[in-house]
């Protein structure tokens, strides 16, 4: 295509225009009145609905990590063991389950979680044992007597 002016190469657009302005419409197709048929009201919807989508897959990952370290504290609770503790020892235990698992098995297998749960009560009674033997062994009764 040979233009003669800069004035004509400017203004035609061609096929390029035709194919970005189908895919707004496109994206638009389920909208009602102008919405739908109105390019440059089309192109403003489109784009804070994406944006909406955008943000939307973020919150839904922030939603399904509450709700799942919801779970886990629930199932924590009915043994009374804190969520923090619990997962202190399962890491000493090398137990490495993610957030995700915790959660079904706490909602969905109460015995296999009931089980995480003493492996980790025993963990804590293991580290309280531990420290109970440092402390005996280290320490030493200091001589009295006066200092000349």
């Amino acid at each position: 295509m040979v233009f003669t002016s800069l004035v004509t190469f400017i203004r035609a657009r061609g096929p390029d225009e035709f194919w970005r302005k189908r895919k707004i419409f496109k994206l638009s197709a389920h909208y009602i009145g102008r919405r739908r048929n109105c390019y440059s009201i089309a192109i403003k919807n489109v784009h804070r609905a994406l944006a909406y989508a955008t943000l939307g897959r973020k919150l839904k990952k922030e939603d399904l990590t509450q709700l799942r370290d919801i779970r886990i504290a629930a199932g924590c609770e009915q043994y009374g063991l804190e969520l923090n503790d619990f997962r202190d020892s399962l890491v000493k235990n090398n137990i490495l389950l993610n957030r995700k698992t915790l959660a079904d098995l706490a909602i969905w297998e109460p015995r296999s979680f009931e089980t995480l749960i003493k492996i980790t009560e025993k963990q804590e009674v293991d580290d309280l044992c531990d420290k109970a033997g440092k402390l005996s062994i280290g320490w030493t009764k200091v001589p009295s007597g006066g200092s000349k």
